[in-house]
């Protein structure tokens, strides 16, 4: 499910972007005049306001979201908290979706009213993509990192976390590193979150088996080598885990984010005794990236839900959700970050490795060429 990459620099070198939407014909109203402005706008001031941007928003009606899970970074109540505000019906579509199921899905619809608005992708599905991009920056732009954004604002990331092991204790030993996950009290119990290829908490996840096993960010064999050894022996568990199995037993050891498997303990406690470690020497961070379509059927709702999600309120609510917000160090500077809420972040010791765009491409291809032949 899903597919990214939380680094501070890895995405400066990345190009930039321009994307042309071609013009539209003389409109013949003037909400078809306020969705044709709004599809060009690469700011709120680009329509008037932000006061004409949610005006605008607000006659389109709705928001075509796609891929997030309401338990996935606090979504649920996101999406809750965007509809009261702005009396705007967020349709969601395939919650459990991949970041390429996005993709695909976008293509398939386009032109349709059912099409994607917008998009929340992992970083290697996003940067094959960038076509599709309608660029576009938020009132809170400047509090970006320019590493974690594109120039032109044709991507920008959101939330982040950390590669994490989650696992029920009362079911198996803590596990203090990736290699452990290959002894006998393992066995048939190690579920990875996806597909490598198209899901990004699944690529990091065999990133951070490379980097506990002696590989690197550059190159991630011994990654693949793991997960082929770990189905070898029997331990691994080619389910794609939900809260579900977690709850009833069947995924007793879980390779997810920090933030996914802190919540599924929060969530099940009293149920399963599920803890969640960031092994030192596997410290893989990672943001996801988010990105307006630009065939979006809803282009001012579109641009609105982006303003939305990097105001205080959307970031404090990813926050809140046990993700680290893309704005955190500026909003804390500012006194408007939930320091209780920061402060309950899963600690992480070790050296962070975050995948550049050179890697995380060329970890992809690997990926593409070896996964199946070794895992299957």
């Amino acid at each position: 499910m899903r597919i990214s990459n939380t680094r501070v620099a890895a995405l400066a070198a990345l190009s930039a972007v321009a994307l042309a939407i071609s013009a539209c014909s003389p409109p013949s109203s003037n909400n078809e005049a306020a969705a044709s402005d709004a599809a060009k706008a690469k700011s709120a001031a680009d329509v008037g306001g932000m006061d004409k941007l949610v005006e605008a928003a607000k006659k389109e009606g709705a928001l075509n979201v796609i891929a997030l899970p309401p338990d996935w970074a606090n979504y649920g109540e996101i999406i809750t908290a965007f509809t009261a505000k702005y009396g705007i019906k967020v349709n969601s579509a395939q919650p459990d979706a991949s970041s390429q199921d996005e993709i695909n899905a976008a293509k398939q619809l386009k032109g349709q009213g059912g099409a994607p608005d917008v998009f929340d992708l992992g970083t290697a599905v996003a940067l094959a993509n960038t076509s599709m991009f309608a660029p576009y920056q938020v009132a809170t732009w400047k509090d970006i990192p320019d590493a974690l954004k594109e120039a032109n604002g044709t991507w920008v990331n959101d939330y982040g976390g950390y590669m994490s092991i989650g696992y029920d204790s009362s079911k198996v030993p803590a596990p203090t590193g990736v290699a452990d996950l290959l002894g006998a009290a393992y066995k048939g119990k190690v579920a990875l979150n996806g597909d490598p290829t198209q899901a990004g908490a699944a690529f990091n996840g065999v990133v951070a088996a490379a980097l506990g096993n002696g590989g690197s960010a550059d190159d991630i064999a011994k990654g693949v080598d793991f997960f082929g050894a770990l189905k070898k022996a029997g331990n691994f568990l080619p389910v794609d885990p939900t809260p579900a199995t977690i709850e009833s037993g069947q995924t007793p050891v879980v390779f997810d984010w920090d933030y996914l498997n802190v919540a599924q303990g929060a969530k099940l406690k009293g149920k399963v005794e599920w803890k969640t470690v960031v092994p030192a020497n596997a410290v893989v961070g990672s943001y996801y990236v988010q990105a307006i379509s630009a065939d979006a059927p809803h282009p001012a709702a579109a641009r609105l839900w982006q303003e939305f999600l990097y105001s205080d309120e959307g970031q404090n609510l990813w926050l809140k959700g046990g993700a680290r917000p893309v704005r955190a160090d500026a909003m804390k500077t500012a006194g408007t970050l939930d320091t209780a809420a920061f402060g309950a972040l899963p600690q992480v010791t070790g050296t962070p490795v975050f995948l550049t765009e050179a890697q995380t491409k060329a970890a992809n291809d690997y990926l593409a060429a070896n996964w199946a032949k070794v895992v299957g």
